[in-house]
Order: structure tokens, then sequence, then C-alpha cells
């Protein structure tokens, strides 16, 4: 049950996101549920595989380079998805770091949940 609820959360986040940012566009809750499953299943499957392929990179930049990933990994799918755009790969970096402040204080507001 958990899992479908922050599901759900980030579904909302990426809605939100786009309600904040004007160059993130999703065209409904259906096409958010969706970018926020396959964005799920990118970042499981292949973040981890993008991090230990740049981690000297990232071991020089102090671990800045990991928002590059994050950003590629955002852009990727709004790529991927029809009706969820993203103007260009420096917004879906910031959208990015946004996105994943505004899941996690959706998710800090649920009761029973941590932070």
């Amino acid at each position: 049950m958990s899992l479908i609820i922050a599901w759900i959360v980030n579904a909302l986040s990426l809605l939100a996101l786009a309600w904040i940012m004007p160059a993130v566009q999703v065209a409904s809750f259906g096409t958010a549920l969706v970018a926020a499953l396959v964005l799920g299943l990118l970042n499981a499957i292949i973040r981890p595989v993008l991090l230990v392929l740049t981690l000297p990179v990232n071991v020089l930049t102090l671990g800045l380079f990991t928002f590059v990933i994050n950003g590629f990994l955002f852009w990727l799918a709004a790529n991927f998805l029809e009706g969820f755009t993203v103007r260009s790969f420096g917004w879906a970096i910031l959208a990015a770091i946004v996105y994943s402040l505004i899941s996690w204080a959706l998710s800090a507001l649920l009761p029973g949940r941590r932070a």
C-alpha cells in the first residue's frame, strides 16, 4: 500500500512541478502517473549504473555531477513519454531538483511516514 501512496505522491509532485515551472508540461493526471512510474523505474535501474560509471567525475565534482545524472534521467523520461515535456536539458536539471524537493515535502506531510 505504501508503494501506491508513494507513486501517487510522485505523480502529484509532477503536477505541482508543472504548475510551478513553465518549462515543464504534464498533460493530465494519468500522464503524471505514467511519468512517475517511468521516473521510478529509470531511477531504480539506470541511475545506479550511471553513478558507478561516472564515479571519477562525481568524486572530482564532490557529488555535484549527481544533479546532472538526475536531470538526464528526467529529460530522458520526458523525451520518452507523450504528454510530458521539458523545454531543454538545463531545465531538466533544475526540474529534477525542484521535483525531488516537492516530493520530499509532500511525503513529509503524510501521517505515519518519515521524511
